[in-house]
């Protein structure tokens, strides 16, 4: 059997994997429970908000050392998120040595309709090609993982 390596080819156990799976569950749990508190604040003090959000978390695996690179990138961006009416509940980074390399944003939408027409047009902007430009010539990020989601009946983050 083939063993697991690390970044510099030591071999690991198996076990790590499990840890790190358990870490990123971790990490999406804490910003999407930091991104309840701040919506549940919104929602009871703008009672024309909308109780059924969907939610869509963006999970980006930098390469390695360029996270702040990247961070800085989507500070930058923030305006075009606003823009085309993608509403950023908050965005992180990790504060564990394994996923020092991790960013984390959350996008709140009514629904499915709204995020794909949002996104979209975001994409079509001119103003992202330069992100888009700049991604292909320096290459910050490893991978992305994204999942919508519905917060539960009794979430306070609706």
């Amino acid at each position: 059997m083939k063993a697991n390596r690390d970044r510099n080819g030591k071999p690991q156990p198996r076990e790590s994997f499990r840890f790190r799976g358990r870490v990123v569950a971790g990490i999406a749990l804490v910003a999407f429970g930091a991104g309840s508190l701040v919506s549940a604040q919104l929602v009871r003090s703008n009672p024309e908000i909308r109780n059924d959000r969907l939610f869509d978390l963006r999970i980006y695996h930098a390469v390695p050392g360029k996270t702040p690179a990247l961070v800085e990138r989507f500070e930058d961006a923030t305006s075009l998120f606003a823009k085309h009416h993608l509403d950023v509940v908050g965005y992180w980074v990790a504060d564990d040595p394994a996923w020092k390399d991790t960013f984390v944003y959350l996008v709140a939408h009514r629904d499915r309709d709204e995020a794909k027409k949002n996104w979209d047009a975001f994409h079509a902007d001119p103003a992202f090609q330069k992100y888009r430009d700049a991604e292909k010539a320096e290459k910050l990020i490893e991978k992305d993982d994204h999942i919508y989601m519905w917060p539960t009946k009794y979430s306070e983050m609706r």
